[in-house]
């Protein structure tokens, strides 16, 4: 039997268990959010979508006490009124640092052992909050980190040179905000690294980079949330768990190089991060994601 559970039925916590219920990736979905009218509401809905499905998943309102027993739980509390247009991630994290202290103490006492995968920002911060306060292995916790923006990059070079977002492979790498930046040297397409293809199709890409950097915020601007594309970032790793995958992708992990989480690639599998591997960055490479370490641990000082 899967169980998912799902906290913080916002925006992104609805879409995550939309995604949830029609991929039939559960056989229970636990839903937890700190408004039981939003919360009673949210399950009624799925409910009532039960017999249109074709896959039964039991959508259940719970606490955090229920999920003790949870193969995944999927953090998505947040404080997106907080962010302004073109702001920073960080602006969430005093608003969100109680909150997550609170749930990752309670799945502490009901003894949750699964994978714990976060999405509430700033992402690196609160994913390594919820492994020191849950006592959990560091690797059965990880954030989605740049896995989303790795998807943006995809997004805006596919889009430059009119090809599937698919047939593009490479990372954005470091913090899930400002300091994040593309691997160039780890991005293929069309069978060419990036410096050939910049060449061979005129691109520019500095400014795909900062295409992927601030999508993000691009889709806030317009909408004043975001949901779609991160919420499919946080399911498909969960399916990864789930499968037992044993897939690479990129996520915010516990780096031993910095002592702290941040977004370099993985093996996914049943245990979480099961696996690591390390790239054969460029010096200019290997000094921005140091400096974006260092980014995230001085946000966290002066934001604290």
């Amino acid at each position: 039997m899967r169980k998912i559970g799902v906290v913080g039925i916002g925006h992104v916590g609805a879409t995550v268990a939309h995604l949830i219920v029609s991929q039939g990736l559960a056989d229970t979905l636990v839903l937890v959010d700190k408004n039981p009218d939003k919360l009673a509401s949210e399950v009624l809905d799925f409910r009532d979508a039960a017999s249109l499905l074709p896959q039964h998943v039991t959508v259940t309102a719970g606490t955090t006490a229920d999920l003790g027993d949870a193969d995944v739980v999927i953090s998505a509390l947040g404080h997106i009124d907080l962010i302004q247009p073109g702001g920073d991630r960080f602006t969430e994290l005093r608003a969100n640092t109680p909150e997550v202290q609170q749930v990752g103490t309670d799945l502490k006492h009901a003894g949750f052992q699964g994978v714990l995968i976060v999405i509430s920002n700033p992402v690196d911060v609160m994913t390594g909050l919820y492994q020191q306060v849950t006592g959990l292995p560091t690797q059965q916790v990880f954030g989605t980190g740049t896995y989303l923006d790795t998807a943006r990059l995809k997004r805006a070079l596919g889009d430059a040179l009119n090809i599937d977002p698919r047939s593009v492979s490479g990372y954005m790498l470091g913090e899930h905000g400002a300091s994040q930046f593309a691997a160039w040297s780890t991005v293929r397409a069309l069978g060419q690294t990036a410096t050939e293809l910049a060449a061979t199709y005129q691109l520019d890409l500095n400014q795909i980079a900062a295409d992927a950097r601030d999508g993000g915020f691009t889709v806030f601007a317009g909408k004043k949330y975001t949901n779609f594309a991160i919420a499919h970032a946080a399911v498909a790793l969960a399916q990864l768990v789930l499968s037992d995958a044993r897939q690479e992708a990129i996520v915010s992990h516990y780096d031993h190089q910095f002592n702290s989480y941040i977004s370099t690639p993985a093996i996914i599998g049943r245990g979480g991060i099961v696996g690591d591997f390390s790239l054969a960055l460029t010096a200019a490479e290997q000094a921005s994601l140091k400096q974006s370490a260092a980014a995230i641990a001085e946000k966290t000082a002066a934001y604290l």
